[in-house]
């Protein structure tokens, strides 16, 4: 169960590369329970009472109408002293609590000097004329201040969800609400297991502001995270790290779960990256909702081909999915299976899926549920090279398959982002 947060949105979070991993890693080993608090996001922008005590008793609500019995409870940022609170009123029903980037008083309990309150002040005004408008002068402003190492691609996202999320007269509340809570003397009755996890360098929660709320409940064990974003990007070794400590935390085997190589058994894999054409763009024309329906499909025919190939998913990343091939040549087959998968889905749908792959091999390296090295760096470049329809490969996994009857066009070499020296590519020819 995860007690919400602002800023937050149902649908447009499943598409968003700022939201989406967090959903599918703490959906994989669990049912994630998640809700849009009142005034945000899919819930009812038009409601009277934005009180603390009220967010509280949205998350019971939730909890009894689905007849949860005993769950782990996460709370992120001002999620958290939400669900510290329901840990301490309901300690039967929460079997670990789970804290990321919180804190226990609000920024006006935390003694602040007067040009901290004029600069607090400064923010309700620019929030007030600033939040739902066209230009997003003033929401670039908020979204650096949450994710200060995003992409421009994630920075556009987030600047968009904030409009999306909720009104301007709504941000403000919140932004005052938040400003009161006080939970500090409750620290000492929280009495169920506790992780409290924090980024040391969070521009929008201070780290001592964790490390105070760890302090004060008993038995909490506090893990400092190597980074400035408040909420964590795929991409960050602090991501890694977080996942590894709730897992840890909650008694998942990640041996049960990965066939993986271990760092030190290093293996030879071949990597293949998928990567839907404009998907932003999709978005921007169809909706959230019918966006994330193309996507499912996407991943639908991509994972139904991996089955069918011995291959495995690493991860989604946010466009496409990656994988790995014990077999140069179950790879090729399963790329193939791909591409013809979504030839015939669009002959029969008005909303083509246009789609590029790209493959490499090597030894990669495995740490956490994960591979990284140069050989997923290249195939990742390569997958990028690839026209909408198009699969590319290197010559070494051309070599791999070498007298099984594929069929290869020379496309010349390329120079690859990160790369000195010019890649030679080869397509497969799948449609003959």
């Amino acid at each position: 169960m995860k007690a919400a947060n602002w800023l937050s949105h149902l649908e447009f979070d499943w598409r968003s590369p700022v939201w989406r991993h967090w959903l599918e890693e703490l959906a994989r080993d669990h049912l994630l329970v998640r809700y849009d608090e009142r005034g945000c996001g899919l819930s009812d922008w038009t409601v009277e009472d934005f009180s603390f005590d009220a967010w509280v008793r949205d998350l019971e609500t939730v909890v009894d109408a689905l007849g949860l019995d005993r769950f782990p409870l996460l709370g992120i940022s001002q999620g958290g002293p939400v669900a510290i609170t329901y840990a301490i009123r309901h300690p039967e029903r929460v079997s670990h609590l789970i804290l990321y980037g919180t804190y226990a008083r609000g920024l006006a309990k935390r003694g602040l000097t007067a040009d901290e309150i004029e600069e607090h002040r400064a923010v309700l005004t620019l929030t007030k004329q600033g939040w739902g408008r066209d230009n997003p002068a003033y929401r670039q402003i908020f979204t650096t201040g949450f994710i200060p190492e995003a992409s421009v691609e994630q920075m556009r996202w987030f600047n968009d969800l904030q409009r999306e999320s909720t009104s301007p007269d709504n941000a403000v509340r919140f932004l005052r609400e938040f400003g009161k809570i006080d939970v500090v003397d409750l620290l000492p009755e929280v009495s169920v297991p506790t992780l409290v996890l924090h980024a040391r360098d969070d521009g929008r929660c201070p780290f001592e502001e964790g490390r105070r709320v760890a302090a004060g409940i008993a038995d909490a064990r506090f893990v400092p995270l190597e980074g400035r974003n408040h909420i964590l990007l795929e991409s960050e070794p602090a991501w890694r790290t977080f996942l590894a400590e709730v897992r840890r935390f909650l008694g998942i085997e990640e041996a049960r779960r990965s066939s993986l190589p271990s760092t030190a058994h290093q293996a030879p894999l071949t990597i293949l990256f998928t990567d839907m054409e404009g998907s932003t763009s999709l978005t921007q024309r169809l909706g959230d909702a019918k966006a994330q329906d193309l996507l499912r499909t996407h991943n639908g025919i991509v994972r139904e081909a991996l089955k069918a190939h011995d291959g495995s998913e690493i991860k989604h990343t946010g466009d496409g999915i990656m994988a790995s091939f014990m077999s140069g040549s179950r790879a090729l087959e399963c790329a193939v299976s791909m591409q013809r998968a979504f030839a015939g889905h669009n002959e029969s749908t008005e909303e083509p899926l246009r789609v590029r792959i790209g493959l490499n091999a090597g030894e990669p390296i495995a740490e956490d549920e994960d591979l990284f090295g140069t050989a997923v760096q290249m195939a990742a470049r390569i997958c990028t090279q690839a026209e909408p329809g198009q699969i590319l490969a290197p010559i070494v996994v051309r070599e791999l398959a070498a007298g099984k009857g594929f069929m290869f066009a020379d496309r010349g070499e390329v120079m690859l982002r990160g790369f000195e020296d010019p890649v030679r590519l080869y397509e497969l020819r799948w449609r003959e």
